[in-house]
């Protein structure tokens, strides 16, 4: 998975588009965040698996959950279904 910063080395790393196998977790979304956030996580994965996981919730329950991603990236309801129906989306 992609996990250092885009400019390791000094190396220009940064890539376009969606990185698919970024670091992520499914957490709450009324977990309260926190000092001891990283420990509330339900699932994780690669960003295309939660993405996957929480479109098969029913939709009336996605709400209730978000997407944390590397780099402290907070993805909520809309942005999820977003990525889910991309032309390269994996999953």
């Amino acid at each position: 998975m992609t996990d250092h910063p885009s400019t390791y080395k000094a190396a220009k790393t940064h890539e376009k588009g969606v990185q698919w196998d970024d670091r992520a977790s499914i957490h709450e979304a009324d977990d309260g965040q926190g000092l001891l956030d990283g420990a509330k996580g339900l699932r994780s994965g690669t960003l295309a698996e939660m993405v996957a996981q929480v479109m098969a919730y029913p939709p009336e329950q996605r709400g209730g959950f978000v997407i944390q991603k590397a780099g402290d990236h907070r993805l909520e309801r809309a942005e999820i279904e977003a990525l889910a129906a991309r032309d390269d989306f994996p999953g």
